[in-house]
């Protein structure tokens, strides 16, 4: 992909969040997190917070660009609300975001800290684990004006360079009016669908394309994006082309002469539900596939851990009564266990008994 960074793709792999539940986890303590200086007054009241992972260490990432990921990075966002507007008790979803560019050390500190802030927050958290693509509709539902997937990593933003030395980019709006996500592809025409929009960056010029099939979404979000660009850059000429209008000599299909790449972002299907449970009973950690088809909430003992696989989403249930060992490694649990199916990268949530999870109960019958 010319122009953008050709890191290792998030390999599921070698994550060493296989490691989870042994030493890593468990040297997590209560007095370690709360000297991680960027917790302070993490989850103290409603709203987003988000921090990007930098050599190691847990730095904010600026309310501005919120929404905005890009792909050689790893994120941990924390969603504070309130579930009942009555009441002051407060609740939380922890949620750690993988490019798929981003290194090994990168996730995997964001995972280790993601566990990390759910000690200082007392194990309120939903945890969650999303990958660059395939993110749950939970976390896009944060970002009303849809997420923003970008090539390389902040370091490579445009807001660091003059206008005159961007690296043209080629960006693809698709969705509809619950989530459009905007992606940057290669700048090849081959990437063009009658059915998105998409708009080319060149800095000085900028281009959107209205696909002659694209929806009112697509085209308003874009339309946004281009606002904002021309607001950042004061001197910015922008066009609105029409894809039915447009003749291929124009000099917007000029630019997109570079190679194409294959997507590493392929959709998953829902799949027949299963049911597995993880039981030291035995003297060791075993995991069982216990049931397919529909799944209950008496299915659920509180005595085990549990995981429910969709084929779109992972869920790992920990049971009030499971023992110290089975309730140490919930994303290790599923890491492991997703690693052995052909949908490795579906959004993960880790529910404790009692706790409230709108996408549990959906994948759970009452």
């Amino acid at each position: 992909m010319s122009g953008l960074i050709k890191a290792k793709t998030y390999d599921w792999k070698d994550s060493n969040l296989a490691l989870f539940g042994s030493s890593v986890e468990k040297s997590i303590k209560k007095e370690s997190a709360m000297t991680e200086t960027a917790w302070k007054n993490a989850g103290s009241k409603v709203g987003i917070k988000i921090w990007r992972i930098v050599k190691f260490k847990v730095t904010d990432w600026p309310e501005k660009e919120y929404g905005k990921f890009y792909s050689g990075d790893s994120y941990i966002i924390l969603n504070t609300y309130k579930p009942n507007p009555s009441s002051n008790e407060l609740a939380h979803d922890l949620h750690f975001w993988i490019g798929s560019q981003s290194s090994q050390d990168e996730y995997g500190t964001a995972a280790y800290k993601t566990v990390e802030l759910d000690t200082y927050l007392d194990d309120v958290p939903v945890q969650h684990r999303e990958v660059e693509g395939y993110e749950s509709d939970l976390f896009k539902s944060y970002f009303k004006q849809g997420i923003t997937l970008l090539a390389g990593g902040a370091e490579t933003g445009f807001n660091h360079v003059k206008p005159t030395e961007y690296k043209p980019r080629l960006l693809h709006f698709h969705g509809n009016k619950q989530n459009v996500t905007l992606n940057e592809v290669p700048l090849n025409a081959g990437r063009l669908k009658s059915e998105d929009v998409f708009i080319l960056d060149l800095g000085l010029v900028v281009y959107q394309w209205n696909g002659s099939d694209s929806n009112k979404d697509e085209r308003f979000k874009a339309l946004q994006y281009l606002q904002l660009l021309k607001s950042e850059r004061g001197k910015c000429q922008c066009e609105t082309l029409e894809d039915s209008d447009t003749p291929k000599t124009h000099e917007f299909y000029k630019h997109l002469n570079q190679p194409d790449e294959p997507d590493h972002i392929k959709p998953y299907q829902a799949t027949e539900k299963t049911l597995h449970k993880v039981s030291d009973e035995s003297g060791h950690l075993k995991q069982t596939e216990v049931k397919k088809g529909n799944i209950h909430l008496s299915d659920l003992k509180s005595q085990d851990v549990f995981i429910v696989d969709t084929g779109v989403s992972c869920f790992v249930w920990v049971g009030k009564q499971a023992s110290h060992e089975e309730k140490q490694n919930g994303l290790g649990y599923a890491h492991s266990y997703l690693m052995k199916t052909n949908h490795p990268l579906v959004p993960i949530h880790v529910v404790k008994e009692g706790q409230q999870s709108k996408e549990f109960s959906l994948a759970v019958a009452a």
